[in-house]
């Protein structure tokens, strides 16, 4: 008897067999790090066009829904001139300095981050208005990849990865985005071992003593939204401890302290979180998940950083944020909050929807308190910025109190972006119904993309900063003509 009875049989095996040579891209090592060197916010400074203003977009995550609603806000700072009181004009895009992307945002992020301008022509064909989570679905019931899906470390998200290297990210690396001179992009993910963000940056990188160059931007992607059971964990090398790391010097500032300062307490906790991959020894792997479930609007980063520069105020330390008069941060949250009607039936709701629904929803209250910290801390620095200015403070020489009512000068400007904002009750209802999966209806893109300019247009808190600075929108104008997407760097 053969061991073969049938070619398809053979073909079979054959496939298999090659297959299973599949092995995942290793991020290499690197043997010392430099933290002027590398994609991090330190080296990107110098590309800044608006020393006085930090404007930051945060994209949060949502599938399709979410690339579709933050492309439509790069669409609109595109297309949107405002002259200040110096009768000069500047595009609102151009003033952007970072975007923070997660799950479906960060594609928006890192596409743009490595196109620029080039990105309107044919994102939407490319990666908005394509089946994306078919063509997913296909390979991996392919029987040409079942070899590669079982070899170790290489699942579906490294199939995902492949597939959005060929659509959209044309082989381009972080090293790509670093010679470039767009704004910093920082897309997350989240570390499924201990629960931490893990942004893809230099300075992540440094603690694991890597090189972020030469990671692919379809890894970065694929980790970002790496759906938990859904899709597998995107694995990196982790060689911790061989590059001799140092702490950042504000850090040392603090790392004698008895009990961090209020203000940095969260974000010292997650930068000991980060430090904690240096012992590569015992952690040799990394395994990466949707950045959604430690952070799904972007804004943990952002806060991060206040929180560290009021820190370092009351200190009286420097801080990279020093000259900044305004920073103003676009919260681009795509959360959808479809209705159900649970709670008029005695029967409870199936397994499958309890599960989506318990999954969403601590991601979803998250979220919605990241907002309001952003707001709390805006509120905060000028309540005490008017006291510290006060005539009651000024024959007050109590140090203590001096520091405590030392914070950056510069105005908050939380700009809030999501659905509910929108006075079209009609269009909210439709665009509530819209899921968090890779693939959406071309109307659904499309009114997603304008919802964005509308809400931002009737946002009182950006009417408020136009105000403030004394400008005026100039020109909003539909997207003119550009060339065929090719990487800004290249």
């Amino acid at each position: 008897m053969t061991l073969f009875r049938t070619p398809l049989l053979l073909a079979a095996v054959l496939l298999l067999a090659l297959g299973g040579c599949a092995s995942r891209p290793i991020n290499p090592p690197i043997t010392k790090a430099d933290p002027r060197t590398g994609y991090r916010f330190d080296t990107r400074q110098a590309h800044g066009m608006h020393k006085e203003n930090l404007v930051v977009l945060a994209f949060s995550g949502g599938g399709t829904r979410a690339a579709a609603f933050s492309y439509g806000v790069l669409e609109f700072l595109r297309r949107t001139e405002v002259t200040g009181p110096d009768g000069n004009t500047v595009r609102l895009l151009d003033a952007v300095d970072i975007i923070t992307g997660v799950s479906g945002g960060s594609f928006t992020a890192l596409a743009y981050g490595l196109y620029g301008d080039k990105l309107f022509s044919d994102y939407e064909q490319r990666f908005l208005k394509r089946d994306v989570q078919g063509e997913i679905i296909a390979r991996t019931f392919s029987p040409s990849n079942w070899g590669a899906l079982w070899s170790l470390g290489w699942g579906r998200s490294e199939l995902a990865a492949q597939l959005y290297d060929e659509i959209l990210f044309d082989g381009a690396t972080f090293g790509d985005l670093d010679r470039g001179r767009g704004p910093l992009i920082l897309a997350s993910a989240t570390d499924i071992s201990t629960g931490a963000r893990f942004v893809f940056n230099q300075s992540t990188f440094d603690v694991i003593c890597s090189d972020l160059n030469a990671v692919p931007l379809s890894r970065a992607a694929a980790a970002s939204s790496a759906v938990p059971v859904v899709l597998s964990p995107v694995t990196i090398n982790n060689y911790g401890g061989t590059c001799d790391t140092r702490l950042p010097p504000w850090m040392q500032l603090f790392a004698n302290a008895t009990e961090p300062p209020r203000p940095a307490a969260r974000a010292i906790r997650s930068l000991k979180d980060m430090q904690a991959y240096g012992d590569g020894v015992h952690r040799p792997y990394l395994h990466l998940v949707d950045g959604g479930v430690s952070d799904n609007v972007g804004m943990r980063s952002v806060l991060d950083s206040l929180e560290i520069s009021q820190a370092l105020h009351e200190a009286g330390a420097p801080t990279p944020l020093d000259r900044a008069r305004r920073i103003i941060v676009f919260i681009v949250n795509s959360l959808s909050s479809p209705p159900t009607n649970w709670d008029e039936s005695e029967a409870p709701p199936g397994t499958v929807n309890i599960l989506l629904k318990s999954a969403g929803v601590p991601i979803d209250r998250y979220s919605y308190e990241a907002v309001e910290l952003l707001r709390d801390m805006a509120a905060r620095w000028q309540t005490l910025r008017l006291i510290g200015g006060s005539a009651a403070m000024a024959t007050n020489k109590d140090p203590v109190v001096a520091a405590a009512l030392r914070v950056p000068n510069a105005e908050i400007y939380a700009i809030d972006v999501s659905f509910p904002a929108l006075k079209d009750k009609d269009e909210l209802a439709y665009l509530n119904q819209q899921p968090t999966s890779f693939v959406l209806p071309d109307e659904a893109v499309d009114r997603l993309r304008a919802a964005a300019g509308t809400i931002i247009m009737d946002s009182p808190e950006f009417q408020r900063l136009l105000k403030d600075v004394g400008a005026r929108i100039v020109t909003d104008s539909p997207r003119p003509a550009v060339p065929k997407m090719e990487s800004a760097a290249k």
